[in-house]
């Protein structure tokens, strides 16, 4: 497992993946806060284009990313992944939503658990969740980076590549 760091508006970023696919990203704080396993080898290269990606992500010209992802999980939870992937950019979608979207209408708080372990947040968008009422809800790497992440993208949803 290869990994480096990435500065951000948000904190530094600790970004791991092997033979070119990310596997996770780690925010600075929150319960996703992340820090290597002593047998990972500090390696920009390999995590070069995830790198360049986060970067005009944050620098408001980058609305999807094209990167290869490892989704570890069970099937549930590899579901609930990939349809956050299928949330547009500057949208927010309840959690029911993505229950019924993964035909589990009633697995609400199922979708709410895989959501809150992604591996791979920013990317796979578990960001753009929110609860039924539109608050804010939990986010592993706090409240305010949530809030922090939808402000960049309805700032710039207008101008994308």
């Amino acid at each position: 497992m290869y990994y480096c760091y990435l500065e951000t508006p948000i904190g530094e970023l600790l970004l791991a993946g092997e033979d070119n696919a990310l596997s996770m990203i780690g925010f600075p704080k929150g319960k996703m806060r992340r820090d290597p396993d002593s047998d990972w080898i500090y390696n920009e290269k390999p995590l070069e284009n995830v790198r360049r990606q986060l970067e005009e992500y944050f620098s408001g010209s980058r609305k999807d990313f094209d990167l290869p992802v490892i989704l570890n999980g069970t099937e549930f939870q590899v579901a609930v992944l990939r349809a956050l992937q299928e949330i547009p950019y500057g949208e927010t979608v309840s959690y029911g939503e993505i229950a019924k979207r993964i035909g589990r209408p009633r697995a609400v708080r199922a979708v709410g658990a895989a959501n809150g372990r992604n591996p791979i947040p920013i990317v796979v968008p578990c960001h753009r969740v929110i609860g039924s009422s539109g608050d804010l809800t939990g986010f592993g790497g706090g409240l305010d980076t949530k809030e922090a992440l939808l402000r960049l993208e309805a700032e710039n949803s207008e101008h994308l590549l």
